[in-house]
């Protein structure tokens, strides 16, 4: 069996994902990819992380941990997705880290199912906007006290990923940009749900459709009808052109209005997170997808 844990981050794709995997349960669980509510799965979870505490698990509590989260009598291919699995919203800068227990969190997971094959899918986001983000997310209200003792221009996603594969080195690890989530969308639900990223699933176009005006989405869909790609590369191009019509400005721009967040700032992180990229693209053991 195959166990795939999406792990967000936060603020990425804000549950799109796991929505449209939802929608498509019944054809997943027809060929083995069984996609549990998330409602049903993250208590029986949580718990049996807190009594195995990094322990593996069982036969006996792997088999209650799966008539727990699922209804299926099988499943080849078991896919979690939770974007606390790491942390909550306002712990996820603790320690001046991302996500600094991440390697303890993953090494717990891939425990639930020991003898299963690991597998963790990882969103990630420049750091300029992902703070923010963050902070807009959580209960707080001062933005300083926020981000007190913390140096924004030390944070690297290269740093947090290593934590993870050295934690956890027998699992596999799929990393992408959060920016870059538009034109590889199709490519994250087969890296997900285990499929043909060719093939469509239901609500396949929901996440476009908050960034692109409805006339530009009627257009690209029928574009797409009638000009069937033929690899992922075709569809990705077919993609960025509509977007580079047809977006949705104010959805794609972000403005930053927090004290101390000056452009200067935002620039300097951006240069930083970009050079971390090519540092995560040298990481062994890791599959980082790319337009």
């Amino acid at each position: 069996m195959q166990v795939v844990y999406h792990l967000g981050v936060h603020c990425t794709d804000e549950d799109q994902l796991l929505k449209c995997l939802l929608k498509n349960r019944g054809p997943l669980a027809e060929q083995g990819t069984v996609i549990p509510n998330p409602g049903r799965c993250r208590k029986p979870l949580r718990e049996a992380l807190r009594a195995l505490n990094g322990r593996p698990a069982t036969a006996d509590m792997q088999e209650m941990l799966l008539d727990a989260v699922m209804d299926e009598d099988h499943a080849e291919r078991l896919v979690f997705s939770q974007k606390s699995f790491l942390a909550a919203p306002a712990r996820a800068l603790e320690m001046n880290m991302l996500y600094h227990e991440a390697g303890e969190k993953t090494a717990a997971l891939a425990q639930l199912f020991p003898q299963a094959e690991c597998q963790f899918h990882i969103g990630i986001r420049n750091p300029a906007t992902h703070i923010p983000a963050l902070f807009a997310s959580t209960n707080e209200s001062d933005f300083a006290g926020f981000v007190a003792g913390i140096d924004p221009r030390a944070l690297r996603w290269s740093d947090m990923i290593a934590r993870i594969r050295n934690a956890a080195p027998d699992a596999s690890v799929t990393v992408w940009c959060n920016e870059d989530t538009p034109l590889i969308w199709n490519e994250l639900l087969g890296e997900l749900a285990g499929h043909d990223p060719l093939k469509e699933l239901e609500g396949s176009y929901d996440f476009l459709s908050t960034i692109m005006t409805e006339a530009g989405l009627k257009r690209m869909q029928d574009y797409l009808q009638k000009h069937p790609p033929q690899n992922e590369l075709q569809r990705r191009r077919v993609v960025a052109a509509f977007l580079d019509k047809f977006a949705i400005e104010e959805e794609i721009e972000e403005e930053l209005d927090l004290p101390g967040w000056t452009e200067d700032l935002v620039e300097e992180l951006t240069e930083a997170y970009e050079e971390d990229l090519f540092e995560i693209e040298r990481l062994g053991g890791v599959r980082f997808i790319t337009p």
